[in-house]
This record gives C-alpha cells, sequence and structure tokens, in this order.
C-alpha cells in the first residue's frame, strides 16, 4: 500500500531518506515501538533493546522503523495528583501504536517497553490492529542493600510510614532511599510490571524466559534480538495476536498470575486486552480460576525473594512447566515462537528452587493471591488481595476520606486505630479521573504497624506492591453514585474474603435514602486528556477501558 507502484513513488523517496535500497522495498516494514525515555529506570535502556530489536529484524529479511511512545513513572507520581495520569497513560500508549501502525501500514509491530502501563497498552494495540506482533520486556531490576538487607521501591514507601511514626531514624530513612534503586529495570518483586510481563508470557505474546529476565543482563539484549527474528517468522506464517489471544490463554494468564501472587492490576489490564482481542473475559473468571490455583511464589511482595531469584531458578517457562504438569494450563494454544505453550515447555526442567516457588502440595499459602468480592457496597464488583493474610474476614468502623491525600495525613498523624476500616472514594477511573493506586496510603498503613489490625476499601486501585487487607475496584464507584459513596464514618463494613463478600452493615433502603440525599459531585478536574479520560472512561468492572 505504501512501496509498490509508480503512484508510491514520493513514499519510496521519504522512505529512502531513512534509509531504504531498491532491493529494501519488498521486505516486510516492522514498526519497533519504544518506550525509552530517561525518566524512570524501568525505561531508561530500552533504546539498547530496540536496537537489538532492529537487528534481529534485519536479519530475518525485515526492515525496521522505529518510533517513540509515552511512558509515565508510577513510583515518581505515586502519592500525588501526577498519579491520576498512570492509567490514563495506558489508553494513550495504546491509541499511539495504533495511529503510528496504521497509518504507516507496518506488516507488523514489535513493543519493547518497561513500566506498568507500557504492557498492557501495547498488548490493547497489538490486539486491535491484529496485525503479527511481538512484546519484548525491559526486564527487572536488581535489589539495593540497605541496613545489611535487599531493598526495593516498595521499602521507601514503607519508609515513608516507619520514619513518619517515628520506627527508624532519619539515617536509615536516607539509606533506603539512596538504595532502593541500583540501576535499570522494573520494580524488582512481583508488582505490576513483572506481573504482566509474566502474564504477557502466558498468554503467548512473548518468548520464553523473556519476562523474568534482568534488565541489565546480555541474556535481555540476546532475547530482544530473537523478538526481532521472530516476528518476521509470524509474518511469513501470518500468525496474528487474535490467533494467540484466545480464552484459554488468557485461563492461562490468570492462573500463572495466581501462582505468583501477582497484582491486582491484572485484573483490570487483562480485561481490557481480552475486550481488544474480543476474547470475553469477565470478573467471575479470575473467582473461578483462583479457587483452584494456590499461591506457590515466596516472591514480594507477601513473599521474600524477587524476580532476579525467579530467574535464576529457572525463570518463568519453570512455572509454567509445573502448572501444565498439573494439568491447570492449556498446552495447545499458539505462542509466538510458531508453536504451542506444550511444544515450548516440553524440555524444560522443572524450578530449581523451592525455597522461592513451593510445590502443589506444598504451596506457599493455600488460597489464591486475590479474589473478586461481592456485596451491598460493592454490586458490580471489588478485587481483594488476600496474599499473606493472617485471617481473611475483617468487621469494623468505617473511616471516610475523600482522597489519597486525607487518608496518608490521618495514617502519619497516629488518627488511625485498630480496627479501623479506611475507605477512600472519589478515586476511582471517573471520579480520580485516572483511578490511582494508592500504594502511600498502604505503604504507610505497613510502616505504621498497623498492617494486621485495620483494612482499606477503595475505588481506586493498588501497586503491585501494595500488602495488607486492602480492597480495591470498588464498583460503581462513589461518583457513579455507588454504595461507597453512602458510607458515613462509624459504619460498620464487613469484608470476607472466604465468601467472597463486601458489605456495609446497612438496609438497601437506608442505602438508597442516603444516596438520594448526596449533592451532585462536581468534577475537579474540566480541561485537557483527564476530563476527556472521565468522559470516556468505563467502570473497573470492565476493566476501566474507554472503547466500546
Amino acid at each position: 500500500m505504501v512501496t509498490q507502484g509508480d503512484k508510491r513513488a514520493p513514499g519510496r523517496a521519504m522512505l529512502r531518506a531513512v534509509g531504504f535500497k531498491d532491493e529494501d522495498f519488498s521486505k516486510p516494514i516492522i514498526g519497533v515501538a519504544s518506550a525509552w525515555s530517561n525518566l524512570t529506570p524501568c525505561n531508561m535502556h530500552l533504546d539498547t533493546l530496540a536496537r537489538k530489536a532492529e537487528e534481529g529484524v534485519r536479519r530475518a529479511g525485515g526492515f525496521p522503523l522505529t518510533f517513540g511512545t509515552i511512558t509515565v513513572s508510577d513510583g515518581i507520581a505515586m502519592g500525588t495528583e501526577a498519579m491520576k495520569y498512570s492509567l490514563v497513560s495506558r489508553e494513550v500508549i495504546a491509541d499511539s501504536i495504533e495511529v503510528v501502525s496504521s497509518a504507516e501500514r507496518f506488516d507488523g509491530v514489535l513493543a519493547v517497553g518497561g513500566c506498568d502501563k507500557n504492557m498492557p497498552g501495547a498488548l490493547m494495540a497489538m490486539a486491535r490492529l491484529n496485525i503479527p506482533s511481538i512484546f519484548v520486556y525491559g526486564g527487572t531490576i536488581k535489589p539495593g542493600r540497605a541496613g545489611g538487607r535487599d531493598v526495593d521501591i516498595v521499602s521507601i514507601f514503607e519508609a515513608v510510614g516507619s520514619f513518619g511514626t517515628g520506627k527508624i531514624s532519619r539515617e536509615e530513612f536516607k539509606e533506603i532511599e539512596c538504595h532502593a534503586c541500583p540501576g535499570a529495570g522494573s520494580c524488582g518483586g512481583m508488582y505490576t510490571a513483572n506481573t504482566m510481563a509474566s502474564a504477557i508470557e502466558a498468554l503467548g505474546m512473548s518468548l520464553p524466559y523473556s519476562s523474568s529476565q534482568d534488565a541489565e543482563s546480555g541474556e535481555k539484549k540476546d532475547s530482544a534480538s530473537q523478538a526481532g527474528e521472530a516476528l518476521v517468522g509470524l509474518i511469513k506464517k501470518n500468525i496474528r495476536p487474535r490467533n494467540i489471544l484466545v480464552k484459554k490463554s488468557f485461563e492461562n494468564a490468570i492462573t500463572l498470575v495466581m501462582a505468583l501472587g501477582g497484582s491486582t492490576n491484572a485484573v483490570l489490564h487483562l480485561m481490557a486486552i481480552a475486550k481488544e482481542a474480543k476474547v470475553n473475559l469477565a470478573l467471575g473468571d479470575f473467582n473461578r480460576i483462583g479457587k483452584r490455583v494456590p499461591h506457590l511464589a515466596n516472591l514480594k511482595p507477601s513473599g521474600k525473594y524477587v524476580m532476579s531469584d525467579l530467574n535464576h531458578g529457572g525463570g518463568i517457562p519453570s512455572v509454567m512447566k509445573l502448572l501444565l504438569d498439573a494439568r491447570l494450563i492449556h498446552g495447545d494454544c499458539l505462542t509466538v515462537t510458531g508453536k504451542t505453550v506444550a511444544e515450548n515447555l516440553k524440555d524444560v526442567p522443572a524450578i530449581s528452587d523451592r525455597r522461592i516457588v513451593r510445590s502443589l502440595s506444598d504451596p506457599f499459602y493455600p488460597t489464591a493471591p486475590m479474589v473478586v468480592l461481592r456485596g451491598n457496597l460493592a454490586p458490580e464488583g471489588a478485587v481483594a488481595k488476600i496474599g499473606g493474610l493472617k485471617a481473611f474476614r475483617h468487621r469494623g468502623p468505617a473511616r471516610i476520606f475523600n482522597s489519597e491525600e486525607e487518608a496518608l495525613d490521618a495514617i502519619l498523624r497516629k488518627k488511625i486505630r485498630p480496627n479501623d476500616v479506611l475507605a477512600v472514594r472519589y478515586e476511582g477511573p471517573k471520579g480520580g479521573p485516572g483511578m490511582r493506586e494508592i500504594l502511600s496510603v498502604t505503604g504507610a498503613i505497613i510502616g505504621a504497624g498497623l498492617g494486621d489490625s485495620v483494612a482499606l476499601v477503595t475505588d481506586g486501585r493498588f501497586s503491585g506492591g501494595s500488602h495488607g487487607f486492602v480492597v480495591g475496584h470498588v464498583a460503581p464507584e462513589a461518583m457513579d453514585r455507588g454504595p461507597i459513596a453512602a458510607l458515613r464514618d462509624g459504619d460498620i463494613v464487613v469484608i470476607d474474603a472466604k465468601q467472597f463478600s463486601l458489605d456495609v452493615e446497612l438496609g438497601a433502603g437506608e442505602i438508597k435514602a442516603r444516596l438520594k440525599k448526596l449533592k451532585p459531585y462536581t468534577p475537579k478536574i474540566t480541561t485537557g486528556v483527564l476530563a476527556k479520560y472521565s468522559k470516556l472512561v468505563r467502570s473497573a468492572a470492565e476493566g476501566a477501558v474507554t472503547c466500546e
């Protein structure tokens, strides 16, 4: 469409300026979408990986054209108004890859991403475009050291609460800050970036082993180059994303996320990718799968180890082999290797370190790390993170906060009492707008020593680094006059993860009467991308997508 025939001579003239020769016009043209930037350690090295991918494309007989897409740093934005832009960036990334790939009529697209929203954004675009595609993950950061122990980005968020409540000195606080992020790569535990990278490998949209490799390693560079070659092979075989992204592959991804103790953000992102792939994935699928998959991995935030440790122990394929042998994942799903999951795993050895990944007969925790809850406080659903909990039921009085900042201030001023249920509302997709991750609040709760004694309920969402008895994605959200908007201080909230329920001890009539008395909600932001997003975005129960 853009290179053949006399009428396309102007287009060929433009392409000659960027390096095309006569013989190149008959080659597959590959778009390499790079989320490189030096504003975050997650993405600061992606230019190197993009160039390695280009080498692989050229070696296999394609011609790469690299373009940029955006990223935002969740870790830097966290706890501020800037975090409202994080989930919005997922949609912008998807849209930008679609725009460039469609405008330039690429034969295939390879995306290189690191920070949390790069991955689902890229996969949403690939599913939407449905041209041969492959994803390259930037890789995980190595742990830092402070006070004789490994530390990471979540360590400093929790240190804010510890320092603010007098539990550590300023010197200890500063040491953690200075050593939490020692180099390039995404946050090291089974947080959102590593969760989604693992899920994408399980979906079949990235090469085996690529999701667990260290960012600063030779194997990561080699994998990027191999991905470029593999993409040209996908074009020759006409294997497209929707051949790979089927219901069974999403079930594989959910199963792996549950076994690894992954981030609750996987619920939002997998549902969004499925919607673009025309796959019917619902909240109920997560509970259905979670009921039969225990939490096997001893990985942060609910465990001890980080992704680098898992990589040295055999990587994601070794975990998938364990699940395949137990008939918990589907082996017949197609992948970007051109082979099935079972064929990819045929010669993969078992996990070599049972301290990191336990057996099915001796799981790290007997239950899945997250459950979907429903009840009179969340008629459309909510997502609870339960990995590592000592108790699965909490009943206590609500403490109402209409923003993340209000809740954090109360914790740091020691205004929270044991047994409280912090209800943080108007932080949903529409109301925030942007559905902020409230890691500053969950981190401060842990740092203040309240992790085992309080619960948190919000229409916002959580970082993959959050842990404790936390419930997010409450839908309908407060801005949509969901029941969470009717809560008052002192109302008794009951969270029961075993019964999959989230309720307030109020009658339906009382909730309805309170909602009727609410004043119309005045949007906090009325211009720009956030206002546009607030008008377009759908419920968290549908993945907080902006597409129909």
